[in-house]
């Protein structure tokens, strides 16, 4: 619960942080066009953090009005997601992200105030810390997500967002230990990303 509270608390700071930071840009540049949203928009992005942890992620995303459509493949090399878990994640395993695809539904409700929902079918590799012992372990995990994309300049952006990821129960067994999959995930996440085409 602790976890969830301070996931919350960032998150709330870096979406005000961002929206201070765009309206003292719009008053200081008086640019109509810097605040303009585009009819269409292509877009590639990143989880920047997944290649500091030997991984890797890359979105393409397309814009059309309010409605923006993405796909994603993410690896999180060492990243160990268990730490996002919720109530039943377990302190005796690790949990990494191997190469997995997701789609990405979202929609401009504000600005660039984006809400979205999405479904990846992840791969996770689960370790055993006690025996280092590694299995596989295959998850469509549904979720939605609120984001704000702070442009600097007209093409490139940063975007704060916070994620719920939910899923079906699964378990392992690891010669008598069992491994069960938290159903919740809670993970604020940070893009970079770069508009490449608009009209």
């Amino acid at each position: 619960m602790r976890k969830s509270i301070v996931c919350c608390l960032v998150f709330s700071f870096l979406l005000v942080f961002s929206l201070s930071a765009q309206d003292v840009a719009s008053q200081s540049n008086n640019v109509a066009s810097s605040t303009k949203e585009p009819k269409e928009a292509l877009e590639v992005e990143s989880l920047f953090p997944m290649f500091l942890t030997g991984g890797y992620h890359i979105g393409v995303g397309y814009r059309y009005e309010k409605l923006r459509v993405r796909v994603s493949v993410i690896n999180g090399g060492s990243y160990d997601a268990e730490k996002a878990g919720v109530n039943n994640s377990s302190a005796d395993f690790k949990r990494y992200y191997k190469t997995s695809p997701g789609v990405f539904l979202g929609y401009n409700v504000w600005k660039n105030l984006e809400v979205y929902t999405y479904l990846e079918l992840h791969t996770f590799q689960i370790e055993q810390k006690s025996t280092g012992m590694k299995k596989d372990l295959f998850s469509v995990d549904a979720g939605g997500g609120v984001g704000y994309q702070f442009f600097i300049g007209k093409s490139f952006y940063v975007q704060p967002a916070f994620h719920v990821y939910c899923r079906r129960s699964k378990s392992l067994d690891f010669n008598g230990a069992k491994y069960t999959i938290p159903n919740i995930d809670l993970s604020p996440v940070i893009r970079v990303g770069y508009r490449i085409w608009s009209k």
